[in-house]
């Protein structure tokens, strides 16, 4: 392949992984908007994200095992066109089900976007590269997410909700094509016994069941609903019995006897962590950002923009960091340090907090997801042999993904929690006898009776600026209690990190990826 080829398919598969990777949350902001135009409540609309993430979650891990049956370049490319078309189709459905099952369709194609694309940007770069081909594909990894809401919020304020699907179609067909051109078979063949189809409907049903109850528990009062008793139930049957089998058959779909590496172990661990922080951080900035501090999409993004831009200078120092040797130990270390004093520093918001602020605090946020997001990548697989990378590398990518929605499962519990517990205190202090109390009624009351209100009307709407104070204090302290969580997590697995042995230090023709 030619240096121009070459560099036109990373280009290519990395913008795919972008792309599926803003799909994960570029609707959220859109929510109300498509509740509205399609009749639905906003509670079933919730189900567009949770049908993408089921599909996401589900497909990643047996991606190995696809790409060995049908062979990475046909996988790919069909999973590029089913993703594409049924972008396509989410734009043009007219009811809240059939958007639903389109999203579905579509994140079963998003899965290979995600990890095949890995698999061509490691194999693309010579043996000695790898860090910079870590950095590349982490870069995708982190401006995803990140600029998915701010997008979602551009799009739909200036056009309208279906054009945030119809932006894939041109992208997806451009990508399909230079595949079509560049994309070769994977040099690593993977042989393909059996089909596993007993472990692939165990991990659908797990995986499925376990996901919906994550994203729709907090929205149904958890255990109260009876949907959630039985998927729940379900989840952990299925799961529990995926595992034994999978560690009893031959070939399984999942190998997870690569778990028994006590690097990958940690390293899956510290990568659902970072899924957490990369996703709730990512949830609770913008929610804090236009709620309660009434910026603008356009502005929210503003926050986020120059940590975004650092951190593309910061995979690319953790690339060349590798190359020369340093320890992905050492980098991980400083990667969950920055998350900590991110967390630790919004913790100490105010409603009073400049955006200047805001986005010095984001920068540590960025930081920590580009010391981490090529590291952990290495560590994951630096001590398994060269034919279980795949799996372990698939493994390592769902963690994250399921972190992420372990995450935003966690946070939306507790920040409501925590809501009701500030509300309770502050408004114990809000007393006939408090004078502070007393003169803010007086003044909201004077205001109002200036305008024309008579004394009565005047005195309610006195009380209820006071009401609606409460709530919006009560909701950032929710907030900023979820960020301290949130670092506190990090602090704790910050220690696993004494327990990794000789990460990095497998030759570099290992650290080449196959499909995964």
């Amino acid at each position: 392949m030619s240096p121009l080829k070459r560099q036109l398919l990373i280009i290519t598969v990395i913008l795919a992984a972008i792309m599926e990777l803003i799909d994960t949350s570029i609707v959220n902001v859109a929510l109300s908007y498509m509740s509205g135009n399609l009749g639905s409540t906003i509670e079933d609309t919730a189900w567009v994200i949770t049908s993408y993430a089921i599909a996401n979650v589900i497909i990643i891990p047996i991606t190995g095992f696809l790409t060995a049956k049908l062979g990475r370049r046909n996988y790919y490319i069909g999973s590029v066109i089913l993703f594409t078309f049924c972008s396509l189709l989410c734009g043009q459905a007219n009811g809240i089900w059939m958007l639903v099952l389109f999203r579905f369709l579509q994140g079963l194609g998003g899965g290979a976007l995600l990890s095949v694309s890995q698999a061509v940007v490691f194999e693309l770069f010579p043996k000695e590269k790898q860090g910079v081909a870590g950095a590349l594909f982490g870069l995708g990894v982190f401006i995803g997410p990140t600029i998915g809401p701010t997008l979602g919020g551009i799009i739909t304020e200036h056009l309208s909700w279906p054009w945030i699907f119809y932006i894939n179609v041109p992208i997806g067909i451009a990508v399909a094509i230079s595949c079509y051109f560049l994309l070769t078979e994977s040099p690593v063949k993977l042989a393909v016994k059996r089909i596993d189809w007993t472990g692939i409907l165990l991990l659908v049903v797990g995986i499925s069941t376990l996901q919906t109850v994550l994203e729709r528990g907090e929205t149904e009062d958890w255990f109260s609903t009876a949907y959630i008793c039985w998927f729940t139930a379900i989840a952990v049957i299925s799961l529990t019995i995926f595992v034994f089998w999978e560690l009893k058959i031959s070939n399984p779909v999942v190998n997870l006897r690569v778990l028994k590496s006590k690097t990958l172990s940690i390293s899956a661990l510290l990568t659902f962590v970072t899924g957490i922080g990369m996703f709730t951080s990512i949830f609770l900035t913008p929610v804090i950002a236009q709620r309660l501090l009434g910026f603008t999409p356009s502005q929210t993004g503003m926050l986020l923009l120059p940590g975004a831009i650092l951190a593309l200078f910061a995979l690319i120092l953790s690339g060349k960091l590798l190359e020369r040797g340093v320890s992905p130990i050492l980098i991980t270390a400083c990667g969950l340090m920055c998350f900590i004093y991110f967390n630790w520093r919004m913790s100490l918001m105010s409603l009073d907090t400049s955006a200047a602020e805001i986005t010095m605090t984001l920068i540590f946020r960025a930081l920590g997801m580009a010391f981490l997001t090529v590291p952990l990548t290495i560590m994951a697989v630096s001590s398994l042999k060269p034919e279980d990378i795949p799996q372990g590398a698939a493994l390592n990518n769902m963690m994250r993904q399921l972190g992420g929605s372990f995450g935003i499962s966690i946070i939306n519990t507790y920040s409501f929690q925590r809501i009701a517990f500030h509300r309770e205190n502050l408004i114990s202090n809000i007393t006939a006898s408090n004078p502070a109390v007393n003169e803010r009624i007086t003044s909201y009351t004077n205001y109002f009776i200036s305008k024309g209100v008579n004394a009565f009307e005047a005195k309610q709407k006195a009380l209820y600026l006071i009401n609606a104070s409460v709530v919006k204090q009560s909701t950032l302290m929710s907030y900023l209690d979820s960020y301290l969580l949130i670092g506190v997590l990090f602090a704790l697995v910050l220690p696993l990190l004494f327990f990794v042995r000789n990460a990095g230090k497998r030759k570099p023709q290992a650290m080449i990826f196959s499909d995964h």
